[in-house]
Parts: structure tokens; C-alpha cells; sequence
């Protein structure tokens, strides 16, 4: 992680210079936040936290420095998203941001800037999850201490955030394996133990307590997760490890 430290300094200081005494503060999750960033398959989960509606004035040049150091970023990029202070303490669900980036969004953005920063905004319950990462292990990486700004997300909208996430893994874990299945495994972990876990955590936790059979995918999971390469899936086999998870974790 130490080799991506000068991004996230210089996101913090340039954040700075472009809002002021807006910014609140600036807050890391995801892998980076647990100790278990590889810069091969993460990216840099980030959240601004800013005391008033977004002005377009500010937009322009924050999407630009943002995609600047995108650039610099590990192969899957910054993902950032930025909402008021309001909306974290007391929690708001689902959850309003005033904008949002990610790789995924980077051809929007150089084809039609003006656009993307008028429609990039609106709620996302996926919020809720990264919410809860930074109350419970995440890092602020500038501004107001996290039990400063954030108020614990409530059980139920967590829980609703992930479920969405989940609901269609029978469909996805023929496109998106890696995550599919980690996702699954960190998901049960949370609905058994309570425990709030990074898709690397959860399926080392997976590989103790879920049947042998599954061990060999799960264990392919990982050290494609780790490595960054891909990972070869047998379709029939990976639904059934799916439909199992979600029937476990309550959602079949």
C-alpha cells in the first residue's frame, strides 16, 4: 500500500485547495483501510465528506484532479464518492450523494464532463456498506474524526445495502467470479458472526467453516483476488456455490 500512500496525500491536499473550509474531511475504506490492498485487483476506496450541496463552480476542477490521479492509480483506479455532512450524522438512507467517480465513469466523464457532473448525483444504497467499513475499520485520512462525522449505520439498511449487492450472484458469478464469490463469503461471515469483513478476510473465513467442496473454489477466489489474474470457472458448479451462499446467508 506504502507505494500509493503519495496519491491518497496528494488527494487529501489538492481536495484541500479546491474546497476550502468545506471539506470536512476525507476518509478511506475497502481493502486499503484493512490491510489487505493488492494493486493488482483493488482500487482506492474513498470518501469526501463536505458541509453543503456540491457547487458546480467546485465540480469541474475536483473531477479533474480526481481523474489526474486516477491515472496514477493501481489498475482498477479511485473509487470516490462525495456527500454533506448531513446525511452522515444522523445516517440518511438510502443515502444522497453530491457526486461520484469511478473507473467505470472515466469514458462518461472525457466525452461529456458537463453532463456527468449534472446527472452525477442522486442516492446509492451502496453507501450504506461503505459507511458502515468506515465507522467500524475504516481511516480518516483528513478532517473531523470518523465518530465525529458518521453515526453507525443502522443494522437494517446494512443489511438491505448488501442484500442488493447480492441478490442477482447466481446471474454474475459467471462474469464477475472473484468478487461474486468473495462477496458471498464476507456476506455470511456478517450474517453468522456479525463481523465486518474485506473480500480477502472473508474468504479465508469461507475456507474454515464453509463444506470441502467448496474449498477449491473459494481457494482459486483468493489467488486470483491476490494476483490480479483471472480465474478459470466451471459455470454449473459456481451457480451451485451461489445458490447454496444465498440460501444460507437468507436470500434464496
Amino acid at each position: 500500500m506504502n507505494e500509493y500512500q503519495h496519491i491518497l496525500d496528494r488527494f487529501v491536499e489538492r481536495s484541500r485547495g479546491i474546497l476550502g473550509g468545506r471539506l470536512v474531511g476525507v476518509y478511506l475504506h475497502g481493502s486499503a483501510a484493512m490491510g489487505c490492498f493488492h494493486g493488482a485487483s483493488g482500487d482506492l476506496d474513498l470518501l469526501a465528506v463536505i458541509s453543503e450541496t456540491a457547487s458546480d463552480r467546485w465540480k469541474r476542477p475536483f473531477m479533474d484532479m480526481t481523474v489526474e490521479l486516477n491515472a496514477q492509480a493501481p489498475a482498477k483506479g479511485i473509487e470516490l464518492s462525495v456527500v454533506r455532512e448531513d446525511v452522515c450524522r444522523p445516517f440518511v438512507y438510502p443515502t444522497p450523494f453530491e457526486l461520484h467517480f469511478s473507473n467505470a465513469h472515466l469514458d462518461w466523464y472525457r466525452t461529456a464532463p458537463e453532463e456527468y457532473i449534472d446527472r452525477m448525483r442522486g442516492t446509492d444504497k451502496d453507501l450504506a456498506a461503505h459507511f458502515t467499513i468506515i465507522y467500524h475499520r475504516g481511516e480518516a485520512l483528513y478532517g473531523k474524526s470518523i465518530p465525529e462525522t458518521f453515526s453507525p449505520v443502522p443494522p437494517a439498511d446494512y443489511w438491505d445495502s448488501v442484500r442488493c449487492d447480492i441478490e442477482n450472484a447466481e446471474e454474475e458469478i459467471a462474469d464477475q467470479p472473484v468478487y461474486v464469490i468473495l462477496n458471498l463469503c464476507r456476506t455470511l461471515a456478517y450474517r453468522t458472526e456479525r463481523v465486518f469483513l474485506s473480500k480477502q478476510e472473508g474468504g479465508e473465513w469461507a475456507l474454515a467453516h464453509l463444506p470441502a467442496k467448496y474449498g477449491r473454489l473459494i481457494a482459486d477466489a483468493l489467488a486470483s483476488y491476490r494476483d490480479g489474474g483471472g480465474m478459470a470457472l466451471e459455470r454449473t458448479s459456481a451457480r451451485e456455490f451461489a445458490g447454496y451462499m444465498l440460501k444460507w446467508i437468507g436470500c434464496g
